[in-house]
């Protein structure tokens, strides 16, 4: 084994709760007296198999705790399930909200775990009766189900995805109503947000996600990071990752390092005019 191979398998994630959630976020656990900055997200804000995610380089920016909330594979559920994690982002300065896709949450299809939100349970008599020839029990994973659903009866395969992006649209409404601070949504992924997605396949991360999704959310938030990857960051591949060979294939799929640090420059500058607002306003209010 090179040196290479052995320091790849070592990367220690920290994992941590906070209050009395029952999710593990990623460590170094924070200390939540005085500022912070709140991250909710996905794989990519917990970042997996990468040494210092984003929500990492925005604190060495900025120099103000940032605290990280994503979890792998995580929906919105997650979030929506979570009590304080949502009474915690209350108290940030800022609540960077990374924007997900719409396969991993529960809707009148299918029902997902309430905090391994990829994690398919069962489906709904919705489901079943349209996809009668399908055996939901063959499925564990709302990944590997809609993949089936959607190549094995293309012409049904729209119903679904309709149901999928209007129980987006009203979850991202309840849950951005639910942190009453500064927000920000974040759109990090390989290329920008759809302005139309394909009618018979499954599209790429966020799933399910188009411009016109984003943008009507823009009135409820103080603004939209959308960063725009160059090049170079895009064709790193796994340049500077940490993972074993079992997770070549899952790392191979990921944003690398590169990606995490322009999306920390994205929303440093995003960040810092929001972050003065906070603290004049609370200088006036303790006066």
């Amino acid at each position: 084994m090179s040196i290479e191979d052995a320091n790849r398998r070592v990367l220690d994630y920290d994992p941590c709760r906070y209050g009395a959630s029952r999710v593990f976020f990623r460590g170094p656990k924070k200390s939540l007296n005085g500022r912070y900055v709140a991250f909710l997200g996905g794989t990519e804000t917990y970042g997996k198999f990468i040494e210092h995610p984003f929500p990492a380089l925005v604190e060495a920016q900025l120099g103000l705790p940032c605290v990280n909330f994503g979890c792998v594979n995580g929906g919105l559920d997650v979030f929506l399930n979570d009590p304080d994690v949502l009474a915690i982002t209350a108290k940030a300065e800022v609540t960077v909200l990374q924007i997900l896709g719409a396969q991993n949450m529960s809707n009148r299809f299918y029902r997902v775990h309430p905090r391994r939100n990829d994690r398919f349970l069962t489906a709904s008599r919705l489901m079943q009766s349209i996809y009668h020839e399908v055996d939901f029990s063959e499925f564990n994973f709302t990944r590997h189900m809609l993949k089936g659903v959607s190549e094995g009866a293309k012409e049904r395969f729209s119903f679904v995805r309709e149901e999928l992006r209007a129980a987006w649209n009203a979850r991202m409404v309840t849950l951005l109503g639910q942190i009453p601070g500064r927000k920000l949504l974040l759109w990090f992924a390989d290329q920008p947000p759809p302005a139309q997605l394909p009618k018979a396949s499954m599209g790429r991360d966020p799933m399910f996600v188009d411009a016109n999704m984003v943008e009507r959310l823009r009135q409820k938030v103080d603004g939209v990071t959308q960063v725009n990857l160059s090049k170079k960051a895009l064709m790193s591949g796994t340049y500077g990752m940490r993972f074993s060979e079992l997770d070549r294939p899952a790392a191979q799929s990921m944003l690398g390092p590169l990606a995490h640090q322009e999306a920390a420059d994205a929303l440093a500058q995003d960040l810092r005019p929001l972050l003065i607002k906070a603290e004049a306003e609370a200088e006036k209010r303790a006066r």
